[in-house]
């Protein structure tokens, strides 16, 4: 059950304090604002920040993570499925390639960056000052820009701590579902009123949102904040699945067979982490893993590790001992 967080930490960081109190370890909190605490058993003492910002990885292995461009070439020199993709230093020349991409299923999005931010993705590219808008917009998050296939199937986000997939969660994009009765924007009052939905990664999940990327993603569906969606009618509020952005998370990790497990600690291992959320997309989680059935989008330095214990459907899978197990406690 989901405990109250008093002291207004990340979740994260407050289900790592509370872990490592129930095995002896003193925690002081060094800065509240920076999530940054000391651990210390015995003469061990170990320092984290944000909760999986620890000693155990290398400096060099999040800057990996973090250059999208760079994780690509890493991970294909390993055999492992990445999307084929460009990347662009300006707006003007990405618009170079419309022609090349119009008509076809893309992803655009800074080529460093975390937790969704800047991502853009267009089904059957026709609409020119779309895609220009989606450029800009990743632009104001990076001074490159990546361009990429949009690769079919489900996403799933793998948790990798060690050498081990601690849990696996499928993340379903903001949403509602309508009761022929209420409007959208009703319903998203209603479902923030959830005590699991906050903001600021304090709680399990975030309040869903109705900023301009959800009225612009509504008015694609030929909807507005102002439509009654039809009784068990489920409308997407974004395309993208972050939970930052008011996702759902639905706990997958006895679901998925092994092979793809392997996967996930291979790319994690690739770059030389130890802590690591690796998303793949999946079109079939029951068939083994071929090029035409997953592709690994993104590697995620500093992953959330309250998403986990703390599923929309799902189990807790006490990741944060995993992160203590990790440091030797």
């Amino acid at each position: 059950m989901f405990e109250k967080n008093d002291k207004k930490l990340e979740l994260s960081t407050a289900m790592l304090i509370n872990a490592a109190e129930r095995r002896g370890i003193a925690v002081e909190i060094l800065d509240l604002e920076d999530n940054f605490i000391r651990l210390k058993k015995g003469d061990k003492i170990e320092y984290v920040k944000q909760a999986t910002r620890t000693s155990a990885d290398t400096y060099i292995a999040p800057l990996i993570m973090e250059n999208k461009e760079v994780t690509k070439l890493v991970l294909r020199e390993k055999g492992i499925n990445v999307p084929a993709g460009i990347k662009v230093k300006s707006a003007a020349e990405a618009m170079v390639y419309y022609e090349e991409f119009r008509g076809k299923d893309i992803v655009v999005k800074p080529k460093s960056s975390n937790f969704g931010l800047g991502i853009v993705i267009h089904k059957n590219l026709q609409c020119e000052s779309c895609y220009q808008m989606a450029v800009i917009q990743a632009f104001t998050h990076d001074t490159a820009v990546l361009i990429e296939e949009f690769i079919p199937g489900k996403e799933y986000r793998f948790l990798v701590i060690g050498d081990e997939v601690v849990g696996i969660l499928h993340r379903v994009p903001a949403n509602v579902v309508g009761d022929g009765v209420h409007t959208i924007e009703a319903l998203v009052a209603e479902k923030n009123l959830n005590p699991l939905r906050g903001k600021g990664y304090v709680t399990p999940l975030e309040k869903l949102r109705l900023d301009h990327t959800e009225i612009a993603f509504l008015s694609e569906q030929s909807k507005s904040i102002e439509t009654i969606p039809g009784p068990g009618e489920t409308v997407y509020l974004r395309e993208n699945s972050n939970i930052s952005t008011g996702g759902d998370s639905l706990d997958f990790t006895d679901e998925i067979i092994a092979a793809y497990k392997a996967i996930a600690v291979k790319a994690a291992q690739a770059v030389g982490a130890k802590i690591c959320g690796a998303d793949i997309i999946i079109h079939d989680i029951q068939e083994p893993p071929t090029d035409n059935n997953y592709s690994i989008i993104e590697l995620n330095f500093n992953p959330a590790l309250h998403i986990h214990n703390y599923p929309f459907v799902g189990k807790n899978r006490h990741v944060d001992d995993k992160v203590l197990d990790l440091l030797g406690f």
